[in-house]
Protein backbone atom coordinates (compact mmCIF):
# COMPACT_ATOMS: atom_id res chain seq x y z
CA UNK A 1 0.00 0.00 0.00
CA UNK A 2 3.09 2.45 0.92
CA UNK A 3 4.17 1.63 -2.51
CA UNK A 4 1.11 2.57 -4.49
CA UNK A 5 0.85 5.85 -2.42
CA UNK A 6 4.59 6.80 -3.33
CA UNK A 7 3.69 5.86 -7.10
CA UNK A 8 0.74 7.61 -6.84
CA UNK A 9 2.53 10.75 -5.16
CA UNK A 10 5.04 10.93 -7.35
CA UNK A 11 2.02 10.85 -10.51
CA UNK A 12 0.36 13.71 -9.18
CA UNK A 13 3.72 15.83 -8.33
CA UNK A 14 4.62 14.69 -12.26
CA UNK A 15 1.44 15.89 -13.36
CA UNK A 16 2.28 19.40 -11.14
CA UNK A 17 5.48 19.84 -13.13
CA UNK A 18 3.51 18.98 -16.46
CA UNK A 19 1.25 21.83 -16.18
CA UNK A 20 4.20 24.57 -15.42
CA UNK A 21 4.55 24.11 -18.83
CA UNK A 22 4.18 27.61 -20.90
CA UNK A 23 1.73 26.74 -23.46
CA UNK A 24 -1.72 26.42 -23.77
CA UNK A 25 -3.21 23.65 -22.48
CA UNK A 26 -5.25 22.47 -25.85
CA UNK A 27 -2.17 22.39 -27.63
CA UNK A 28 0.16 19.43 -28.36
CA UNK A 29 3.49 19.70 -26.74
CA UNK A 30 5.76 17.18 -27.51
CA UNK A 31 7.76 17.10 -23.85
CA UNK A 32 4.20 17.16 -22.27
CA UNK A 33 3.26 14.46 -24.92
CA UNK A 34 6.76 12.06 -23.50
CA UNK A 35 5.91 12.90 -19.98
CA UNK A 36 2.80 11.71 -20.15
CA UNK A 37 3.41 8.63 -22.09
CA UNK A 38 6.36 7.97 -19.26
CA UNK A 39 3.83 8.35 -16.74
CA UNK A 40 1.46 6.21 -18.65
CA UNK A 41 3.99 3.24 -19.27
CA UNK A 42 5.30 3.76 -15.78
CA UNK A 43 1.47 3.27 -14.54
CA UNK A 44 0.42 -0.04 -16.56
CA UNK A 45 3.98 -1.85 -16.00
CA UNK A 46 3.32 -1.29 -11.83
CA UNK A 47 -0.51 -1.76 -12.27
CA UNK A 48 -0.38 -4.90 -14.03
CA UNK A 49 3.51 -6.24 -12.27
CA UNK A 50 4.68 -6.49 -15.83
CA UNK A 51 7.83 -8.57 -15.14
CA UNK A 52 10.75 -7.49 -18.11
CA UNK A 53 10.15 -10.50 -20.45
CA UNK A 54 5.97 -9.43 -20.05
CA UNK A 55 6.67 -5.97 -20.82
CA UNK A 56 9.54 -6.60 -23.95
CA UNK A 57 6.86 -8.63 -25.67
CA UNK A 58 3.78 -6.03 -24.24
CA UNK A 59 4.85 -2.93 -25.51
CA UNK A 60 5.69 -3.63 -28.81
CA UNK A 61 2.38 -4.45 -29.21
CA UNK A 62 0.26 -2.15 -27.29
CA UNK A 63 2.31 0.32 -29.79
CA UNK A 64 0.52 -0.65 -32.47
CA UNK A 65 -2.59 -1.19 -30.85
CA UNK A 66 -2.38 2.30 -29.22
CA UNK A 67 -1.53 3.87 -33.03
CA UNK A 68 -4.49 2.35 -34.67
CA UNK A 69 -6.48 3.56 -31.80
CA UNK A 70 -5.59 6.92 -32.01
CA UNK A 71 -6.06 6.87 -36.18
CA UNK A 72 -10.17 5.92 -35.29
CA UNK A 73 -10.31 8.72 -32.80
CA UNK A 74 -9.09 11.00 -35.52
CA UNK A 75 -11.54 10.17 -38.15
CA UNK A 76 -14.30 12.75 -38.54
CA UNK A 77 -17.22 10.24 -37.87
CA UNK A 78 -20.08 10.59 -35.76
CA UNK A 79 -19.39 9.42 -31.81
CA UNK A 80 -21.21 6.42 -31.98
CA UNK A 81 -19.07 4.89 -35.12
CA UNK A 82 -16.04 6.62 -33.08
CA UNK A 83 -16.81 4.25 -30.61
CA UNK A 84 -17.81 1.55 -32.14
CA UNK A 85 -14.48 1.79 -34.32
CA UNK A 86 -12.10 1.77 -30.72
CA UNK A 87 -14.32 -0.94 -29.61
CA UNK A 88 -13.72 -2.84 -32.78
CA UNK A 89 -9.74 -2.24 -32.02
CA UNK A 90 -10.09 -3.29 -28.60
CA UNK A 91 -11.15 -6.80 -29.45
CA UNK A 92 -8.93 -7.23 -32.38
CA UNK A 93 -6.08 -6.28 -30.10
CA UNK A 94 -7.61 -8.54 -27.29
CA UNK A 95 -6.14 -11.64 -28.09
CA UNK A 96 -2.00 -10.51 -28.69
CA UNK A 97 -2.70 -9.25 -25.26
CA UNK A 98 -3.73 -12.20 -23.94
CA UNK A 99 -1.06 -13.96 -25.54
CA UNK A 100 1.22 -12.14 -23.06
CA UNK A 101 -0.72 -11.03 -19.83
CA UNK A 102 -3.63 -13.94 -19.86
CA UNK A 103 -6.91 -13.65 -19.70
CA UNK A 104 -7.78 -11.66 -16.10
CA UNK A 105 -4.78 -9.10 -16.47
CA UNK A 106 -5.66 -8.48 -19.97
CA UNK A 107 -9.14 -7.49 -18.63
CA UNK A 108 -7.06 -5.59 -15.88
CA UNK A 109 -4.96 -3.66 -18.69
CA UNK A 110 -8.24 -2.29 -20.47
CA UNK A 111 -9.84 -1.21 -16.93
CA UNK A 112 -6.37 0.36 -16.02
CA UNK A 113 -5.69 1.66 -19.17
CA UNK A 114 -9.41 3.66 -18.94
CA UNK A 115 -8.22 4.72 -15.37
CA UNK A 116 -5.45 6.41 -16.59
CA UNK A 117 -7.55 8.38 -19.40
CA UNK A 118 -9.70 9.36 -16.62
CA UNK A 119 -7.31 10.64 -13.83
CA UNK A 120 -5.20 12.38 -16.83
CA UNK A 121 -8.39 14.21 -18.07
CA UNK A 122 -9.38 15.09 -14.79
CA UNK A 123 -6.13 16.30 -13.64
CA UNK A 124 -6.06 18.65 -17.27
CA UNK A 125 -9.30 20.17 -16.34
CA UNK A 126 -8.35 21.30 -13.13
CA UNK A 127 -5.34 22.35 -14.56
CA UNK A 128 -7.26 24.34 -17.36
CA UNK A 129 -9.32 25.64 -14.37
CA UNK A 130 -6.94 27.04 -12.49
CA UNK A 131 -5.42 28.66 -15.58
CA UNK A 132 -8.58 30.14 -16.61
CA UNK A 133 -8.81 31.54 -12.75
CA UNK A 134 -5.71 33.11 -12.51
CA UNK A 135 -6.45 35.11 -16.24
CA UNK A 136 -9.53 35.91 -14.34
CA UNK A 137 -7.66 37.98 -11.58
CA UNK A 138 -7.11 35.21 -9.72
CA UNK A 139 -10.94 33.80 -9.22
CA UNK A 140 -11.92 36.79 -8.34
CA UNK A 141 -15.78 37.56 -9.95
CA UNK A 142 -15.81 40.87 -12.07
CA UNK A 143 -18.77 41.87 -10.07
CA UNK A 144 -16.58 42.00 -6.77
CA UNK A 145 -17.88 39.66 -5.09
CA UNK A 146 -15.10 37.63 -4.70
CA UNK A 147 -16.43 34.43 -4.04
CA UNK A 148 -15.30 33.30 -7.67
CA UNK A 149 -17.75 30.29 -7.73
CA UNK A 150 -20.79 32.25 -9.68
CA UNK A 151 -24.08 32.90 -7.98
CA UNK A 152 -25.28 31.07 -5.34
Amino acid sequence: MKKFLLYIGFFIATLSAIAQAPDDLGQQNPKRQEKIKALYVAYITQQLSLTPDEAQKFWPIHGQYDAELRSVNMEKTNELDRQQAALNVKKKYQANFIKVLGADRTNDFYKKDAEFRKKMLEKLRQMRQKKNNMQDGGGMKKNGDGGGFGNR
